[in-house]
């Protein structure tokens, strides 16, 4: 069974869960932003490269408005393809909600991609897998994470990007206080969001397939907003790569 699959059920138990008990929900969804989220740093560079090999005169700026759209074109591609399943007949809202799960993973480990180029950019260390996932789970809260940032390193020591001045200068222990706090709000906010959004998708006569298209653009286009705040401007210019010349060997 692949590692998606088994994710996918984990998801679709999170509704149960969070009505039995809210810490289950975290715990499920915790899970899967773990796993999303451990993308390592080499693929990433080489997401961001194969970007850059597309156009070389390209600015920072450029490539992360590239990124931007294909993360939208990713997630409303999921979106509208899950909001069609009840489109089918005999199709029914059982094997919807389940598509509907999938997409859940789809559109976190897209977006945990996503924010790890858009840091991969910024020159942003992400070698850690705390840093990692405060780096996803940041843009995925929003607002939410820049006060959490705040009360970790007190008042007016974030200006406005509290991912690039805050959250990637915190020593490892504070990052993972910060990840358990974040964690809280993603839950509470992403379940509330999602069961709204599931309902529509699972619409017969191909009308979910538009409310998925257009609820994950939505969706979508919040995600891109928290990441231009949370990051901030993009660098002017790409960081000079050194190559160090072998040393002149002496004339004998």
């Amino acid at each position: 069974m692949s590692a998606r699959s088994d994710r996918k059920k984990q998801l679709a138990l999170v509704g149960a869960a969070d009505d039995e008990k809210p810490g289950a929900a975290a715990k499920v969804l915790s899970r899967i932003i773990e796993r999303s989220s451990r993308v390592q740093g080499p693929a990433v560079k080489a997401y961001v490269d194969r970007v850059r090999a597309g156009d070389r005169t390209a600015s920072p700026a450029e490539i992360i408005t590239k990124l931007e759209k294909h993360y939208m074109a990713a997630v409303m591609t999921s979106g509208a393809a899950v909001g069609s399943t009840a489109a089918f007949p005999g199709v029914g809202t059982i094997a919807a909600m389940s598509a509907v799960a999938g997409e859940t993973v789809v559109f976190l480990e897209a977006t945990s991609l996503f924010v790890l180029a858009v840091a991969e950019v910024h020159g942003i260390p992400a070698a850690e897998r705390e840093r990692r996932r405060a780096l996803v789970l940041s843009v995925l809260v929003g607002e939410d994470s820049r006060q959490a940032v705040a009360d970790l390193l007190g008042r007016g020591r974030t200006s406005g990007a509290w991912i690039s001045e805050g959250a990637a200068t915190l020593p490892l222990p504070a990052v993972s206080q910060l990840n358990s706090r974040l964690v809280r709000y993603f839950v509470k906010r992403y379940t509330l969001k999602r069961s709204a959004l599931a309902f529509g998708k699972v619409l017969p006569v191909g009308v979910g397939a538009v409310v998925g298209g257009v609820g994950n653009r939505m969706m979508g286009k919040k995600i891109v907003e928290n990441a231009r705040s949370a990051f901030g401007p993009p660098p002017s210019r790409w960081p000079s790569t050194l190559h160090v010349l072998p040393s002149a060997q002496p004339n004998p």
